[in-house]
């Protein structure tokens, strides 16, 4: 079975503004680096919209209704200072939970081992009841909670290896056993959450990274600590909230990763995986936004996932 590719041209029309760090020029670079002919093996799908009924398992209806409402016409409109909607962007962000909703539903029926979804805006930040911090919906919550609530998987784990705490993410299952979150990330940083001390019911795992940790910190985390309690939670799915904002020439943060880092956590997620649920694997892409880093950091996650 070969990977599947997520993605829509909808998610290049959400644009912030030309001095906002997630602009289309993102995606671009990403779908630039996926077109290189060592990834002509992927079966690329067009993500669908999320419909209402999949994005109100995280996120309440009030809500999903509120933030498509402040969809601009013309211009731009901003929720806060860095979450800003143009009007392009309900569609896309309707388009990048699709995207991971249909994902969870190829690789539970067999399609393929494992998907990747090149979409934007990302969603780790969005709370079930706040848009925040670029994301507006939380695509790998709302695809994990489908995962649970369709296809009646006991035990979903989503692993955030985003250079920011995915707060939104805890949020939506801090009181939810059957869904693990973990997550290594800067701190301090944006948005401040994350200590290891945040456990939810024994369900959050939060290793926090010290500004300037590098590729040993980063691995020593996921050798000792997240890979096995991962293992220990035994999950029917694993999901991954990608981001590539930890490389050291992100300009957002100061950790520094290297590309070969990437690599690497995805090997050990696909082995752990392949012990514990069958190698099923969703990942979607979260932040990265030094466009060179965010495309061989996509890359280097793709090819891993390929040989698989």
């Amino acid at each position: 079975m070969t990977t599947l590719l997520f993605t829509h041209e909808a998610c290049l029309n959400h644009d912030p503004g030309r001095m906002h760090p997630e602009h289309p020029a993102r995606l671009k670079a990403v779908l630039a680096a996926l077109s290189a002919s060592e990834f002509d093996a992927l079966e690329r799908r067009e993500a669908p919209s999320a419909t209402l009924e999949q994005l109100a398992r995280v996120h309440p209806e009030v809500m999903v209704r509120r933030v498509l409402a402040a969809v601009p016409s013309h211009g731009l409109a901003a929720i806060d200072a860095d979450t800003v909607m143009s009007p392009g962007t309900g569609e896309a962000t309707l388009r990048a939970t699709g995207a991971a909703v249909a994902a969870v539903d190829a690789v539970l029926a067999g399609e393929a081992r494992n998907a990747f979804c090149a979409v934007r805006p990302p969603g780790h930040h969005a709370e079930p009841m706040r848009a925040m911090g670029f994301c507006f919906f939380n695509s790998v919550a709302v695809a994990a909670a489908h995962a649970r609530a369709v296809h009646g998987l006991a035990r979903v784990a989503i692993v955030d290896f985003d250079v920011h705490h995915g707060n939104g993410t805890q949020a939506a299952f801090a009181a939810t056993g059957g869904v693990f979150y973990a997550s290594t990330h800067q701190m301090p940083l944006y948005p401040g959450t994350g200590a290891r001390g945040e456990r939810g019911v024994g369900n959050i795992l939060n290793v926090p990274l010290h500004p300037m940790a590098g590729s040993e910190e980063f691995r020593q985390a996921y050798s000792e600590v997240i890979l096995p309690a991962l293992v220990d939670f035994d999950p029917d799915l694993l999901m991954i909230s990608a981001g590539f904002d930890a490389h050291i020439d992100d300009p957002l943060a100061s950790i520094a990763l290297v590309t070969e880092d990437f690599a690497w956590i995805t090997q050990e997620l696909l082995r752990v995986a392949d012990r514990v649920c069958g190698g099923r694997v969703v990942s979607c892409l979260e932040g990265g936004y030094d466009l060179q880093a965010l495309g061989e950091g996509c890359a280097a996650h793709v090819r891993e996932l390929l040989a698989a």
